[in-house]
């Protein structure tokens, strides 16, 4: 089983090697797409408070920016201001009243300063021709799928999940070979030097203790990395399997309309209203606490309000997902989601998205984040001593190794008279100049 490990190990790094190149460095970028979103581009991100008054009710602000973009839906309508930021608001194409196909978009993103109501400015999000305020989104179609949509969505998803596979190929290969019946050290003891690096053993034995010890130390974190990736993706493949290994909560999309519904008899202040009323009601349920409001979305095709808060069950510092359903026709509440507490998928899923955007430790886990892609690198420089190590007689490799193991680890095996066996370990050869002649000369 291990030269099978081995191969696949092998080749799924060297297969993988440039997408986790190009995962890893825009990762580190968008670690902190927060702050460079709004260094790179403040005239669209930066609103400073017009004074000490309270910022305009964001629902009066999305029906500005309705009214100012005729031909458009704004479903989204974002409810949590941040002192010096703007409030951004996503546009959608509608179709033509005689139907077809919905036109492009020239700007689907309007900036809006929270404190005076102006219109700060617009970009199509992700078009890099439009100069440095596009840069971040473009990143972020690099990660997400090598800035080629679907196709590359599925190549990313792919690479992450032979990234998955070959966590557990290399945690296996670190593992001891079994012990001989005759006793010896303990399973965990002969595990440990895989955890250890030889500083002053030579450069190839030091950069495959790096590969290796590199791997193992942050190998929960690099796992999270990988399924999460899988995760956002190739759910193709993520749900099957989660779903069968946990429970999750009952989320079903309702069945879409015969026609979108632009104009609900539940207006987005009433959502709002019901949304907040039913979310109190679920907390002091469940025991749980409101900390704030943070979006509320419609989807006409179905139907559906979502009002998204933030609450004491949420992981990331930076968003809310708690959610209630409002049915826009009939004002009742029509579902519920939890982040955690409601089913152990659903609180596995949550905690996967939170770590791999880096949104849980603030700025330190934001460098943490921004390390493990430089370290995905480091790990691929190590890949040719790992073919060297695990391939006797390959070019630059060791000599094969003998069927038996050292007794002693590091141990040198020189054949002794008649044909005995005298194990020496390093530190038992002499040290000073004449003791050493001596000693060779009783060797020879």
């Amino acid at each position: 089983m291990r030269p099978t490990l081995v191969r696949l190990h092998r080749w799924f790094g060297l297969v993988i090697a440039g997408f986790l190149v190009m995962a890893g460095l825009t990762g580190s970028l968008l670690a902190w797409n927060h702050e460079l979103e709004a260094w790179l581009a403040p005239e669209l991100f930066v609103a400073p408070p017009a004074g000490p008054g309270p910022a305009l009710d964001p629902l009066e602000l999305r029906a500005r920016v309705q009214a100012a973009y005729p031909g458009t839906f704004v479903a989204r309508a974002p409810l949590q201001v941040e002192p010096g930021r703007t409030l951004v608001f996503r546009l959608y194409a509608l179709p033509p009243p005689g139907g077809g196909k919905a036109p492009g978009l020239a700007a689907d993103q309007v900036f809006v300063n929270p404190w005076t109501g102006r219109l700060q400015g617009e970009r199509l999000w992700g078009d890099i021709g439009q100069g440095l305020k596009n840069l971040m989104p473009f990143v972020l179609r690099l990660h997400d799928s090598l800035a080629l949509d679907l196709v590359g969505r599925y190549l990313m998803g792919a690479a992450a999940l032979l990234w998955t596979l070959d966590c557990f190929a290399g945690a296996w290969l670190t593992l001891p070979p079994r012990a001989s019946r005759g006793g010896g050290p303990s399973w965990l003891s002969r595990w440990r030097p895989a955890w250890a690096v030889r500083w002053r053993a030579g450069a190839h034995k030091l950069s495959f203790d790096l590969h290796r010890a590199g791997g193992l130390w942050p190998w929960a974190m690099l796992f999270v990395l990988a399924w999460s990736s899988v995760a956002f993706n190739l759910r193709e493949v993520y749900e099957p399997v989660m779903r069968t290994l946990f429970v999750h909560q009952l989320d079903e999309r309702p069945q879409p309309l015969a026609r979108p519904l632009l104009r609900p008899p539940v207006d987005w202040a009433a959502a709002r209203a019901i949304g907040r009323a039913r979310l109190a009601e679920t907390a002091a349920g469940r025991g749980f606490a409101v900390l704030g409001e943070y979006m509320l979305i419609y989807d006409p095709r179905i139907g559906r309000y979502s009002y998204y808060a933030r609450s004491s069950l949420d992981v990331s510092e930076r968003w809310g997902i708690t959610r209630i359903d409002v049915d826009a026709r009939t004002g009742e509440m029509t579902g519920r989601w939890l982040p955690t507490a409601g089913a152990a998928g659903d609180t596995v899923r949550t905690w996967l998205m939170t770590l791999h955007m880096a949104a849980v430790g603030g700025a330190a886990d934001a460098g943490l984040r921004q390390r493990a892609g430089p370290g995905h690198r480091h790990a691929r420089r190590h890949r040719r001593a790992d073919l060297a190590e695990e391939t006797p007689g390959g070019r630059g490799a060791p000599p094969a190794r003998p069927p038996v193991a050292d007794p002693v680890p590091g141990a040198l095996s020189a054949a002794g008279p008649r044909g005995v066996t005298v194990i020496r370990t390093r530190s038992s050869r002499p040290r000073s100049s004449g003791r050493r002649r001596a000693w060779r000369r009783r060797r020879s």
